[in-house]
């Protein structure tokens, strides 16, 4: 069954998610360690896990099945839903892959190297309307695509 998993804190892209699973009538599983605002309706549930370093990435890993999409920004959960079979989608629209996620671990360890010792500061860019636009277009996409596949 295709049902889509939100890890939610922080992330900028659950309205857009709520409408595209809307569309399709999909089932949304917005987890996360504090209570926040989801549309009512059956199809959207709220998962509330106890405050722990990687309490929500666990809950959703142990979870998900082959034929559902996560929506994060952590890769290491990209990873440990890819081996799990799922589809897995970053919130600026680019989807992780079996193929990419080894690349973007190093980048993410790079990246955190080089903050900690003082060479770069901040984090990513903020989101921007393209990065919204390109979210829904590739949602959309691998929805589609799961579906297909379930038809043949």
């Amino acid at each position: 069954m295709l049902d889509i998993y939100i890890d939610a804190d922080g992330c900028p892209v659950k309205d857009e998610v709520y409408r595209v699973a809307a569309r399709y009538r999909l089932r949304v599983y917005v987890v996360a360690n504090r209570r926040m605002h989801v549309p009512l309706g059956r199809t959207i549930e709220m998962i509330i896990v106890p405050k722990g370093f990687d309490v929500t990435d666990d809950w959703i890993a142990r979870h998900i099945d082959a034929d559902d999409i996560v929506i994060t920004a952590d890769i290491p959960l990209a990873d440990r839903c890819l081996k799990n079979g799922a589809r897995v989608l970053g919130t600026k629209g680019e989807e992780f892959r079996e193929d990419s996620i080894g690349s973007a671990m190093a980048a993410r360890e790079l990246m955190a190297h080089l903050r900690e010792t003082g060479e770069i500061a901040g984090g990513p860019a903020p989101m921007s309307p393209k990065h919204r636009a390109q979210f829904l277009s590739t949602l959309d996409e691998i929805v589609q695509s799961i579906r297909r596949q379930a038809r043949a």
